[in-house]
């Protein structure tokens, strides 16, 4: 039986009332899929995989080039991050008396403390002060304690700024070991959660029919899990990285990795696996997340954009089927965009 047979005959009846689906919906026995005991249980994984969406010719003219968004932003807290976090989380073994401590761009943060929350679990979590307000507000709305420091959104040293804080508060002998921290930066659960989920709800969405995979470069962890697992099931699919064109940049949770030191280097990255790397402008990434917007109605944020000016405009193969990441949603970041669009009037 085709989808489109099983939805029509899943629709209500034409005039149907309010009472007859109520007691459609909810009749004993009817098999209900969808009550869950615990908001964490709406983490995605390759039973209950994040949608994608075929941009139209109105954004991607090109008749031989197909390209999907999968729309991470779907996700219960709101980012690809909720599988890195439930994933970390899941791999912690917490004391009654401990704490969590994370340092993050916000979404990690944002996935960790409802999270945290819904297991009874203190947290504090270390931003940028560059954070998106919005972030900001997430967290203190979770009531998670927010520690703000003074730190770039791409920063060199991985001891300084939010995390060198972080490091301080677990190692600090004057906290007497109640912080623990995840460490999304070093974590490998954060690689094995791309590469048991992410990775192989691609693979079945697309039916193992994918030329290019496409993701922005933070921890790198989305990258190195999915990129992993794509090559394992087909050597020719390309990954193709994507970060920001210079270190001071305003793409909240994306790194510059090109000319970093080897001491700088995300740890948990695995560069053996990028087939290209682009580099994308704010002002590039911006444009390209409104006019997806404008042209599709797809909500995403700055760093979807710069994917998708990656996948439509950069020097990199435009043909076959490519998949690209949209990491979060637009919520996140509407004071980036109302002061973005304020500068081009």
């Amino acid at each position: 039986m085709s989808t489109q047979t099983q939805q029509q005959q899943s629709r209500p009846a034409a005039g149907a009332t309010v009472t007859e689906l109520h007691l459609d919906r909810h009749t004993p026995g009817s098999g209900n899929r969808h009550v869950y005991d615990s908001i964490v249980d709406l983490a995605p994984n390759p039973d209950n995989p994040t949608p994608m969406v075929r941009l139209s010719s109105r954004m991607n003219p090109n008749p031989d080039y197909e390209v999907l968004l999968k729309l991470e932003g779907m996700n219960p807290f709101g980012s690809i991050k909720d599988r890195t976090a439930l994933f970390m989380l899941n791999g912690l073994q917490l004391d009654p008396e401990q704490a969590l401590v994370e340092p993050s761009a916000g979404n990690t943060g944002i996935a960790l403390a409802a999270m945290a929350n819904a297991r009874g679990v203190p947290i504090a979590i270390a931003v940028p002060d560059g954070t998106p307000e919005e972030k900001k507000a997430l967290l203190r709305f979770l009531g998670a304690e927010l520690i703000e420091v003074d730190d770039e959104l791409c920063p060199l040293f991985p001891t300084e700024g939010a995390r060198g804080v972080v490091k301080s508060m677990v190692e600090s002998e004057a906290y007497g070991g109640r912080y623990v921290s995840p460490n999304q930066y070093e974590n490998e659960l954060n690689v094995e959660a791309h590469y048991r989920t992410t990775g192989p709800e691609i693979w079945q969405q697309t039916g193992g029919r994918i030329d290019c995979f496409y993701a922005s470069i933070g921890t790198g962890g989305t990258i190195s899990g999915v990129g992993r697992f794509l090559k394992e099931q087909n050597p020719d699919i390309r990954i193709i990285g994507v970060e920001p064109a210079s270190r001071q940049h305003s793409l909240s949770g994306i790194k510059r990795i090109t000319g970093l030191p080897d001491e700088h280097y995300p740890k948990i990255l695995d560069p053996n696996l990028l087939d290209d790397l682009v580099s994308v402008t704010d002002e590039e990434a911006f444009n390209a997340a409104i006019e997806v917007a404008r042209r599709d109605g797809i909500m995403v944020g700055p760093t979807t954009g710069a994917v998708l000016h990656a996948a439509l405009h950069g020097d990199t193969p435009r043909s076959g089927r490519a998949v690209l990441i949209s990491a979060d949603n637009a919520a996140k970041y509407v004071g980036a965009y109302a002061s973005f669009l304020a500068r081009q009037d």
